[in-house]
């Protein structure tokens, strides 16, 4: 039987290094505190480690407006921190993952001051310049993603044109209709990929292909500011740079609302080789919604297509806050554990979600974020304040941004000492993967549990596991189909931590609010 790729084995964990360790007392995150963690994605059995952008940057939006993509930020360290990690990582089977963003660079980029200098130097169409519409005003109606920043361009006085930009100002859009771009950026792929890297999420990657004619997106069938057509022979030419090394994958940020859209990215088995779902992430909580989704991503796909699952990043509130209008968010971030570990595909896992973390309280003078996204970014709580002060271990300094409330237990050296607790769960959860291959590659069918309750079927390599999650807010018996109700059952791991192993009747199972559990046939 072929192996299975690295990257459809364990989960993949994301490290904001703002906020995952301080090594050097400045109040931020940085390589040397990450280096010095590693220990603790080892015992999550991690298959690779992600990092949010550590390139050089004027910090606008915190890394994803680069200045110079061939060297690493002071802020975080330098290139030999960056390849002090990587060796560390690789010593512990640990792979590593940056953060390639593709569609922008900062406005001080060198490239974009040339570019902007004057309308005839060589490096101006490597930006998208455009004529004021006619009667004045941006050429278009193409709004930035973020509603801070308004339209989508911004006027130049030095050259009397408009630039794009799909996110901040300071994020001019790069134009990759143009070959030199493509190549250029190329050409930064292969400069970390020699370092040992191995392997890019690939930040807002539908934004690189646009209407090349910069039409309006009001009054259109579908959308002209991001996923033209043009975007899969782009992505064939990123993947052919990829594929020129041995065992390297790539996984897009494809932040599209049409199922059928994110899987075109990853079908034809020569583009990514993973797509985040962010139709999934988006789902309100209900059972049906989430089958539908998993199912739907079934459907659609073809053998080349493998899902990858999440319901954190660096971008979006955390389960225990955004799921916890009746209370229940504590229980939901767990039972959201057993459903990525167990699910058909490769789970991402976002700091401080193996731990449980809510989204932390930021109080208005110390907001940094222009769209809001500090409380999901505030540091990992190590140690007790009790012991370790204010900063919870992150740092011996002032934090960028306040820790969680709760860190005295919230935070891993409390946790690492419970047997109940969120990280030990996930620590089962990881483990348990990764002794199964039928939850690594087997096959995967949703069935019926009743209402309110979201259950799938795992199976492979002579194994049959019955995965199950109580979405309802009440106490809800798991109504399976007779041929597995009556099947003898082992439960293997349950995210209620007052359930007992051993051996359990399907046929006599309720499921505690937002209760979800793993069982073996």
């Amino acid at each position: 039987m072929a192996t299975a790729p690295w990257w459809q084995c364990a989960a993949i964990y994301q490290v904001y290094p703002r906020s995952f360790a301080d090594g050097d007392g400045d109040g931020v995150g940085d390589l040397a505190g990450l280096t010095a963690h590693l220990d603790h994605l080892v015992s999550l059995h991690a298959g690779a480690v992600w990092l949010s952008p550590i390139f050089m940057s004027p910090m606008a939006d915190f890394g994803y407006d680069v200045s110079d993509y061939c060297d690493v930020d002071p802020i975080f360290g330098a290139l030999a921190d960056l390849d002090a990690l990587i060796a560390a990582a690789h010593e512990r089977g640990l792979r590593v993952i940056l953060d390639w963003v593709p569609n922008h660079s900062s406005d001080r980029h060198p490239w974009f001051l040339a570019s902007r200098s004057s309308r005839t130097d060589p490096r101006r169409d490597w930006y998208v310049w455009r004529d004021s519409a006619p009667g004045g005003g941006p050429p278009n109606d193409w709004p930035s993603t973020f509603a801070a920043a308004g339209p989508a361009w911004t006027w130049d006085e030095t050259t009397g044109q408009w630039y794009l930009h799909s996110f901040l100002a300071e994020q001019p859009d790069l134009n990759w209709d143009n070959p030199e771009v493509r190549a250029a950026m190329h050409d930064v792929l292969r400069f970390w990929l020699d370092r040992g890297v191995d392997g890019f999420r690939l930040d807002a990657i539908a934004k690189i292909a646009k209407d090349p004619e910069l039409r309006d997106n009001a009054g259109a069938a579908r959308r002209h500011d991001e996923d033209w057509d043009t975007i899969h022979e782009h992505l064939r030419g990123i993947r052919r740079v990829v594929d020129e090394y041995e065992d390297r994958m790539i996984v897009g940020e494809v932040a599209l609302s049409d199922l059928h859209r994110i899987v075109s990215y990853v079908k034809s088995g020569d583009q990514l080789h993973l797509a985040h779902n962010f139709v999934f992430c988006d789902l309100p909580w209900d059972a049906d919604g989430f089958r539908i989704s998993i199912d739907d991503f079934e459907a659609l796909s073809e053998r080349a297509a493998w899902p990858a699952w999440f319901l954190e990043n660096h971008d979006h509130s955390r389960v225990a806050t955004r799921f916890d209008d009746d209370g229940l968010g504590p229980a939901r971030a767990r039972a959201v554990l057993l459903l990525l570990y167990a699910l058909r595909g490769t789970p991402f896992v976002y700091q401080g979600e193996e731990l449980g973390l809510p989204d932390a309280r930021i109080p208005a003078d110390r907001v940094v974020d222009v769209d809001g996204r500090d409380p999901e970014r505030a540091p990992i709580p190590w140690r007790p304040p009790s012991a370790a002060g204010p900063a919870a271990g992150f740092s011996d300094g002032e934090p960028w941004l306040p820790v969680v409330d709760d860190a005295e237990a919230l935070c891993v050296e409390s946790q690492a000492a419970d047997e109940r607790s969120a990280l030990a769960l996930t620590r089962r959860l990881a483990a348990l993967r990764a002794q199964t291959p039928a939850l690594q590659t087997g096959e995967q069918r949703t069935v019926d549990a009743g209402a309110d309750v979201l259950a799938w079927l795992r199976e492979g390599d002579g194994d049959r596991l019955v995965a199950a999650m109580n979405f309802a807010v009440t106490a809800t018996p798991l109504a399976l189909a007779p041929e597995l109700r009556r099947a003898p059952a082992t439960l293997l791991v349950s995210t209620d931590p007052d359930r007992t192993g051993g051996a359990l009747d399907l046929a006599t199972v309720t499921l505690a609010p937002g209760e979800a559990l793993l069982v073996r046939l």
